[in-house]
């Protein structure tokens, strides 16, 4: 997965024409560390979309842009525009992830 380093980074990757999923996570986040051991196997089922990381407290601004408030976050964009945001609260289990990817 894809650690975005810059901001022109992150608006090059938003911009692409196929579906493209941000994870939103921080290193302190016990709920992100919970993520991290199962997001490897989604996104190898999940290949049809790129993949981005991000870190919300080195990117603040982009946080607030797109409404993370909870972390971790996965966002999904296409063509620019924000499609669908799963929730920290929501982003926990491998299922919940996989409901809401399958959703899209």
């Amino acid at each position: 997965m894809k650690q975005i380093k810059t901001e022109q980074e992150y608006r090059e990757q938003i911009k692409q024409d196929e579906v493209t999923v941000g994870v939103f996570t921080t290193t302190w986040c016990p709920d992100c560390k919970r993520l991290d051991m199962f997001i490897d196997e989604i996104t190898d089922e999940h290949q049809d979309k790129q993949w981005f990381t991000i870190d919300r407290d080195e990117f603040p601004e982009i946080s607030e842009e797109q409404n993370v408030m909870g972390i971790p976050s996965l966002l999904v964009f296409k063509n620019g525009e924000k499609l669908s945001h799963l929730h920290s609260a929501n982003a926990k289990t491998p299922d919940a992830v996989r409901e809401f990817l399958n959703n899209l």
